[in-house]
């Protein structure tokens, strides 16, 4: 995300001598993308970044897959994953549960009260979705504050940790890449400035304002890597707290951008999937779908027309307001549909004939489609509606 910011202090020209008052240097880093050929940013330490004590082994969360077979939608209802008695005792890194996943994205789900360890993703970028609840999400950057309907959007490699606020329990969706999450191509310029047709731009992008400092020693990090065997973890302890950055400046850095300054891009007729798009990864796809205003031809049906996922699973996080197109298929708030590739689905019975006439969606969802098959993790099976996969085939003459 080509978007230049810095904050703190830095010297006049990089790659030069910074000095605190005592005349001590600082130690700058340089935490960019593909090889030094994109975004970076440097940062200024008071400690040198790449001091390990120890290295041990940390056991990720389960990261098991099984194939969608035989294949069928799914409904998943990912409330009755957490029960009140664990909110207290489980926090957002280590207590997420892998919902869905393929070589390219992981879908998890965790609700939480509990202050996170430290934590690096060095396989991907992680887009979190903030279902309810707040919380401050420090790191290595500055302090993000995030609520309700925000995305977290966390460059590969950012040093962090979730500190949920408030009594309410933190609900996070949590997209996990293999690769860097970025708006789509088509909305920028050739410079990487968001277009005047774009559905959101630069001034919905809040980043950190400040740094912070903390002095600590001794101080664990939780590394989430790859191998040749898959994902693993390792548990660095480090001699300083790696929150010492008095100052940064570039274009990669953590930042929240709310679903709801998402602007929706509507038309006569009922518009593709692709006009809701906000972000895009490695052979996936991220999309809002906000309240809005619905199709205005006389004849029009505003609710989606039946469809094959020819090359793509559809998949759709349900997170407020009434979405039309579901009723009488018991997916609500928190719910996850699975619309797997080469399955033609739409609308429940009635809903087709119900949305003529119908002006305006007060529904807030989260899709991801991405472009190879989706394998279900073990939360999934945890959570299913077994009768989802016939609802379209029951009531279907009273549906006319």
């Amino acid at each position: 995300m080509a978007f230049y910011r810095q904050l703190g202090v830095i010297p006049p020209k990089r790659h030069t001598q910074h000095r605190d008052e005592n005349g001590n240097l600082y130690y700058e880093e340089l935490m960019g993308e593909e090889g030094f050929s994109s975004d970076s940013s440097l940062l200024y330490h008071r400690y040198i970044p790449s001091a390990i004590v120890d290295a041990t082994e940390w056991k990720v969360p389960d990261q098991a897959t099984t194939p969608n077979h035989p294949l069928k939608p799914r409904h998943l209802q990912l409330h009755k994953l957490f029960p009140e008695t664990i909110w207290a005792e489980t926090d957002v890194v280590t207590g997420r549960r892998l919902i869905l996943g393929n070589p390219d994205v992981r879908l998890s789900y965790v609700v939480s009260k509990k202050e996170s360890p430290l934590y690096r993703n060095v396989v991907g970028d992680e887009m979190v979705y903030i279902e309810s609840g707040t919380a401050k999400v420090e790191t290595v950057f500055g302090t993000l504050d995030a609520k309700p309907g925000d995305y977290v959007q966390l460059p590969m490699a950012t040093t962090h940790r979730w500190i949920p606020t408030g009594d309410e329990p933190l609900r996070a969706y949590v997209i996990e890449a293999n690769s860097h999450i970025v708006p789509p191509k088509r909305y920028l310029s050739k410079f990487g400035q968001f277009l005047e047709n774009a559905p959101f731009c630069e001034r919905d992008l809040h980043g950190p304002t400040e740094p912070i400092q903390v002095e600590d020693e001794n101080v664990e990090v939780l590394v989430k890597h790859r191998t040749s065997h898959g994902i693993v973890g390792t548990r660095y302890l480090m001699p300083h707290h790696p929150f010492d950055v008095v100052g940064w400046d570039g274009c990669l850095y953590p930042y929240t951008f709310s679903i709801h300054d998402y602007e929706p891009i509507t038309g006569r007729v009922h518009q593709p999937p692709p006009a809701h798009q906000s972000f895009e990864g490695n052979n996936f796809v991220i999309c809002n779908f906000v309240p809005r205003k619905v199709d205005y031809h006389p004849d029009a049906i505003p609710v989606p027309y039946y469809h094959s996922n020819v090359d793509s699973d559809e998949i759709m996080f349900y997170c407020g307001g009434d979405y039309e197109a579901r009723k009488g298929s018991g997916i609500g708030q928190g719910s996850i549909s699975v619309h797997p590739g080469g399955h033609a689905h739409g609308p429940q019975p009635g809903a087709y004939e119900r949305s003529i006439g119908v002006e305006y969606f007060d529904e807030l969802a989260v899709m991801v489609d991405t472009f190879r098959p989706l394998e279900l993790g073990e939360g999934a099976f945890a959570c299913e509606d077994p009768a989802y996969a016939g609802s379209w085939s029951r009531n279907q003459a009273g549906a006319q």
